[in-house]
């Protein structure tokens, strides 16, 4: 059993090197198409940092879609979450392909058009979109294709992994019961610690030592 949780769990280098690539790849994506008019590489209108709804569902939204994926692989350490990261990451470069192609159901300006020569253009086109998508799809395949595969040495690591959880659990647990025992009241007649009965006359309640001079002086 111990063996079929610790497959859920890989080492975070596993999807590192993709993920970190792949939020930088976001960051260009999401960013270029409002900075990008400062050196003539964008699309219509050509403003820097203004704000059109096409730059928003073709270009930003995806961005941030690549950059959530790109830390989720970076920083989980389980196989799920991690294969989760992977395929938002793909489905944020499927939509930089897949999009302009997409954007005149909208209407025919809707993304806007490329400025410069043909060779700018073209070129425009493939770092804004088709190029930028698939090198975040190809990314992220690879990070999937790395995390289907469980190793020796990746179900050796989950287990350890698992274990230490599990102690940590245990000793918290172990703290929180010590601290509830700490906080209970000391019944009458007996000691903290010990199992025998407390002699009332050396009671370290005051007001049962005082009851009891009380009661030998009537007496």
């Amino acid at each position: 059993m111990a063996g079929s949780h610790g497959r859920m769990y890989v080492p975070r280098s596993r999807g590192a090197a993709s993920g970190a690539l792949i939020v930088l790849l976001g960051v260009w994506g999401g960013l270029l198409p409002f900075i990008g008019p400062y050196f003539d590489y964008t699309y219509t209108p050509d403003d820097s940092w203004h704000w059109t709804a096409g730059r928003f569902w073709m270009q930003l939204l995806p961005g941030i879609a690549a950059i959530l994926g790109g830390l989720i692989l970076l920083g989980s350490r389980s196989r799920v979450a991690a294969s989760f990261g992977g395929w938002v990451a793909v489905a944020s470069g499927g939509w930089y392909v897949v999009g302009p192609l997409l954007s005149p159901l909208w209407n025919d300006d809707f993304l806007g058009q490329p400025v410069g020569d043909k060779v700018e253009r073209s070129v425009e086109q493939i770092g804004l979109f088709f190029g930028l998508g698939a090198v975040i799809i190809l990314l992220a395949a690879f990070a999937l294709g790395r995390l289907a595969v469980i190793g020796d040495r990746d179900a050796e690591i989950g287990e350890r992994y698992v274990a230490e959880r599990r102690e940590r659990a245990a000793m918290r647990r172990h703290a929180r019961a010590d601290r509830r025992t700490e906080r209970q009241p000391v019944a009458d007649g007996e000691a903290v610690g010990s199992d025998e009965p407390v002699d009332e006359r050396h009671s370290i309640l005051p007001g049962r030592r005082r009851h009891h001079d009380r009661r030998s002086e009537v007496a």
